[in-house]
């Protein structure tokens, strides 16, 4: 009977366990007409290896997960929004042939069937779980949306990411507000896991912007990634002043004190340019990067000393941590 317990319960996902999804194309080597070697998506459970799930698509740029049900992921990709259950292992496309170049994709935590997605021709919405859309982009002079995201405490207000700056909207999308950033590109956007009013905007060329007031406006945060490409950004969960970014010819650069200083965390990467940067919410101080066409790598210590972690020779566009069970 005692082993049978210890069976069943080993079949449970445990509260704080989390599977690292990455939205990525294997590209060294490659050449037009030739088989796309393994991309797409891959998955890694906590403890366990890297497994591609799906199919072996070119374009993915993003994806999200719905907490109640984090088995269902929500996916940004070249031809639509897809909605990949069983863990992504079966998908269903669910826009139409007018949706392509999906950018960032975005659930609302607090509106139920809620889910927002940003492409090159603005952003839409859909509130019934993707049966039908609608244009969430009213006000936006400039419609390219590279980043996209939606409070996590509060239902409707967006903040998005554009060719032209920073916007927020407090309705959903019906109107919008310019928060900060003019004339730059931005390329990452995210929000603290620590304090919700506390928000951080990469960009092409302009540095990183904050913004202390829930996301309504932000200001340069200095000479950091200036005339650079800084194209992801990273929050430690087990230690609230941590940052890292990440960046084309900057590599990673991680703050420990908020972002008021940054260090370069370098050693060891066989070049400077990298991707995306993800925090482990379940280890704390574990960092991944991708490293362009060479790998995934891993940090035990905040970027202090790197590892190969496999997918050999990708580039990864995104980085996503999901629950195991739904919280």
């Amino acid at each position: 009977m005692r082993a049978l317990i210890l069976t069943l319960f080993a079949c449970v996902p445990l509260a704080g366990q989390y599977r690292l999804y990455t939205c990525m194309i294997t590209s060294r080597g490659y050449v037009v007409g030739a088989a796309l070697p393994p991309s797409g998506i891959f998955q890694k459970p906590a403890n366990g290896a890297w497994e591609h799930i799906g199919y072996a698509h070119p374009f993915i740029m993003a994806l999200d997960y719905d907490p109640r049900d984090p088995a269902t992921l929500y996916v940004a990709a070249g031809n639509g929004l897809i909605r990949a259950t069983d863990r992504g292992r079966t998908w269903k496309i669910l826009t139409s042939y007018d949706v392509t170049e999906l950018r960032d994709v975005a659930v609302d935590r607090n509106a139920p069937g809620t889910i927002y997605f940003s492409h090159t021709a603005g952003i839409r919405v859909t509130h019934d779980g993707g049966a039908t859309w609608h244009p969430a982009d009213h006000g936006l002079r400039r419609k390219y949306t590279e980043a996209l995201r939606v409070d996590r405490k509060s239902a409707g207000h967006l903040v998005a990411g554009t060719e032209d700056g920073l916007f927020s909207s407090n309705d959903g999308g019906n109107s919008w507000t310019r928060a900060g950033a003019a004339g730059f590109q931005v390329l990452r956007l995210e929000q603290s896991p620590h304090d919700p009013c506390l928000w951080l905007a990469t960009t092409q060329g302009g540095g990183v912007f904050i913004s202390r007031d829930c996301g309504r406006s932000f200001e340069n945060l200095g000479r950091t990634g200036v005339d650079r490409n800084l194209y992801d950004i990273a929050f430690d969960s087990g230690r609230p002043e941590r940052i890292a970014l990440s960046g084309w010819s900057v590599g990673v650069l991680v703050s420990n004190d908020g972002g008021k200083t940054w260090q370069s965390r370098n050693a060891g990467l066989p070049r400077p340019d990298v991707w995306s940067v993800a925090f482990d919410p379940g280890n704390p101080g574990r960092l991944y990067c991708s490293v362009h066409e060479e790998a995934l790598f891993v940090s035990d210590d905040a970027g202090a000393t790197w590892r190969r972690d496999g997918l050999e020779g990708s580039i990864v566009h995104r980085m996503t941590f999901v629950p195991e069970a739904a919280r």
